[in-house]
């Protein structure tokens, strides 16, 4: 035989902490037909700054769709299958680089992902600018080892064969044609070189992850030797392996054959598909209010008889693939959306995701049973939701497998009349539903019973839009397109609510810095958890007041409590009491000018840095410069009169040691220690002490730095400011009152 071996490789990607799907990093490869062995080729590497610590990456492979991984233990929706992703950890401790092979033989021809990221992002709240993360970079490569002439197994044509050895295994291929029930195939006439009992392995399909579903059979003597599948994949190719278990030097003959059951299926004839096709264009859609349990035609023909039914092994029933959007198909049946179940055969409903981009989102299936339509009481229609081929004995087994998938059982009863299905993720490939009805005693009771069954189907990029305490959010890995949802409690529009995800379950802070962390589902269905009232006033409120309180003038504050589902919205008076306060500061030296555009016009002054403020915040909320923009500011404006003060004076100003000992540096030390907490100590899980320690320090801070008042100004007294709303204005200059 000769093999052909090819290389796909495609561009390294920087890993991110996990805590949310959009954090993994998704490559997405195409395995070829007749592929043999698959090896890939992963390479990790970090940084080699100090800030890089040793780190354990986590890597998933899925055949067909993205693996559906859930690192942080959330709660998925109800009715969502969740299968574990196969995974590989890699570890990068000393080594700077790590590479790693993984070997799949006989892999499944189609779509691979690959999806890496690191672990659960840690509690620390980091600023942006105080520190440097270290670089992760993550690579995947595949080689593939095809047979460029692998032979072809003819249905019912016996195919001699010889395995040269135990280290070169046999490979062929046979072709599943459609509606194909069943399988057989055998091995007979073994002969060995050596005249021995033939031993040899037998290999029926191809390795799909994470669950591999490879019909393996041993085969020992002389005898014949053979296995029976049923529901083969349908218009596929499926490979056979037959390796050799005898002695290193022996070669084994053999012949090969293999043969199909064939099932007849029954339909309604395309003359009265099309003119349903033409209706449903032109009248209401199917599937709209009152439509269900309704059929568009007579029941004469709407329906079989018993004998005709009994001549097929299945009923297909016609559907219309529509594309609405990116991810977005509907699937409308022509002739009603309610469909005719009986005992006899199975009703079979094909929906196609085979694409190539319908992989990325999330296939719901609704099930509506029209009680008035059931006769017996006892009876229940049991469904089957399967890839490459139907389920056809729903009746015998009631299983839900057909020969290489394990598909998603459905039941609705007249005690439970309806049922739900969400595949996170379904692979590409022709997917199929089947439905039959089942009686409690046996078929023969419920031979001339039948069910009507309404039946809604879609792929959606997020099933409900990810919950209450979702959002959906349109992924992209070169050009393919997948949907994921990140899960937070009250989203904030400008600086206000923070939600972290803690134990798999979102936690609501109040007086956070950024927008709602995302956390990691497919529906975010879980209610978060609100802060305590106490714990709420002591994160937010202590470091109001305190601003609000070292404010010459004053601060005025928005505050709305926000609630979970609502966008809270906080104003956030930490940074603005910085400018403020800056007006009060007494400029001497500087001129008329500036004492009165500082002074008399502060109102703008205040305006226009609350609004500065705002808009640096909005551009980059984890930005450094946001906290140091207005201290420096302040800080160079007050250095610079303090220097042209000193020089005009020929003496340092301040001049008292008093002010630098017991108001400038303990301010200054303040500011330092409140700038160390906010940059270095904060985590998600003492956010309420630190942040709160941050807001208390600044207001003392501000409180130290402050200037005297004039002390030439008679201060204010109580007494002056009538309690009826009316306040009295003094005039400094002519000693008169008035009353406004």
């Amino acid at each position: 035989s000769l093999y052909v071996s090819e290389y796909f490789s495609q561009s390294a990607q920087k890993l991110s902490f996990y805590s949310w799907y959009g954090n993994a990093k998704l490559f997405q490869f195409h395995v070829p037909e007749d592929t043999v062995l698959l090896r890939w080729l992963l390479q990790a590497s970090r940084g080699k700054g100090p800030e890089c610590t040793n780190m354990e990456i986590t890597v998933h492979f899925r055949y067909g769709a993205p693996p559906v991984i859930n690192p942080l233990g959330t709660r998925f929706p109800a009715n969502a299958t969740v299968r574990p992703s196969y995974n590989i950890s890699i570890t990068l401790s000393s080594a700077v680089q790590n590479t790693t092979f993984v070997n799949i033989t006989t892999p499944a021809a189609g779509d691979w992902f690959i999806a890496a990221h690191l672990p659960e992002a840690a509690g620390r709240i980091e600023v942006k600018g105080f520190s440097t993360p270290c670089p992760y970079m993550f690579q995947a490569d595949m080689f593939v080892l095809r047979l460029a002439d692998m032979p072809v197994l003819e249905p019912g044509v016996a195919m001699p064969q010889t395995i040269i050895s135990p280290a070169k295994p046999l490979h062929v291929k046979i072709f599943v044609p459609k509606h194909a029930a069943g399988m057989r195939f055998e091995l007979r006439s073994c002969v060995t070189s050596e005249r021995k009992a033939c031993a040899m392995r037998v290999v029926l399909g191809s390795i799909t992850l994470p669950q591999s579903f490879q019909r393996i059979i041993t085969c020992t003597g002389n005898v014949n030797c053979s296995l029976a599948l049923d529901s083969p994949p349908w218009e596929k190719w499926l490979q056979i392996m037959v390796e050799s278990l005898g002695a290193a030097n022996a070669s084994v003959s053999v012949e090969m054959l293999a043969s199909f059951t064939a099932c007849r299926p029954g339909s309604t004839s395309s003359f009265l598909n099309f003119s349903s096709l033409n209706q449903s264009q032109t009248g209401p859609r199917p599937g709209s209010t009152g439509a269900a349990g309704s059929s568009t035609l007579p029941t004469g023909e709407a329906s079989l008889n018993v004998s005709d039914q009994r001549s097929f092994c299945l009923q297909n029933q016609p559907v219309v693939r529509e594309d609405l959007d990116v991810v977005s198909v509907r699937y409308r049946l022509l002739n009603s959306p309610s469909v005719p179940v009986n005992s006899l055969s199975p009703t079979l409903l094909l929906l196609n995701l085979n694409t190539g981009m319908d992989s990325g989102g999330s296939l719901v299936v609704s099930l509506l049973l029209n009680k008035t339509s059931v006769n017996l009481a006892n009876a229940t229609v049991v469904a089957c939701v399967s890839a490459a081929s139907p389920v056809l004995s729903l009746n015998a087994t009631q299983n839900c497998s057909t020969a290489f998938f394990q598909g998603y059982p459905l039941s609705v009863s007249t005690s439970s009349a309806e049922a739900m299905l969400i595949v996170l993720y379904p692979q590409t490939d022709d997917w199929f539903l089947s439905l039959q009805l089942i009686c409690p005693k046996g078929q023969g009771e419920c031979n001339a019973a039948e069910a009507k069954v309404t039946v809604f189907a879609y792929l959606t990029p997020c099933f409900n839009d990810c919950g209450p305490y979702g959002q959906c959010s349109l992924l992209r890995r070169h050009g393919y397109l997948y949907a994921g949802c990140s899960c937070k409690a009250g989203e904030c529009v400008f600086l206000g609510s923070f939600a972290i995800l803690r134990k798999g379950r979102p936690h609501f802070f109040g007086g956070g810095v950024w927008v709602g962390e995302p956390g990691v589902c497919r529906g975010c269905q879980e209610e978060p958890e609100v802060a305590a009232p106490a714990q709420g006033a002591l994160s937010t409120r202590g470091g109001l007041f305190g601003s609000i309180l070292t404010s010459p003038r004053g601060a005025a504050f928005w505050e709305t409590q926000s609630t979970p589902g609502e966008r809270g919205i906080r104003l956030r008076t930490a940074f603005c009491s910085m400018v403020i306060s800056l007006p009060a500061w007494r400029l001497p030296g500087l001129g008329e000018l500036l004492t009165i555009v500082m002074v008399s016009h502060s109102q703008v002054l205040f305006v226009l840095g609350t609004l500065l403020i705002a808009m640096s915040l909005q551009l980059d909320r984890r930005g450094v410069w946001n906290m140091m923009g207005p201290c420096l500011f302040a800080l160079v404006i007050m250095i610079a009169a303090w220097v042209y003060h000193g020089v005009k004076r020929r003496h340092c100003y301040p001049s008292s040691w008093k002010r630098w000992v017991f108001y400038l540096l303990p301010g200054i030390t303040l500011a330092f220690i409140a700038i160390s907490v906010y940059a270095f100590m904060e985590t998600n899980e003492n956010y309420y002490y630190t942040h709160s320690i941050w807001h208390v320090l600044v207001a003392c801070s501000v409180a130290f730095l402050l200037p005297p008042r004039d002390k030439h100004k008679k201060p204010w007294a109580w007494s002056q400011k009538l309690t009826c709303r009316y306040q009295i204005c003094q005039n400094d200059r002519e000693e008169l009152y008035a009353v406004t």
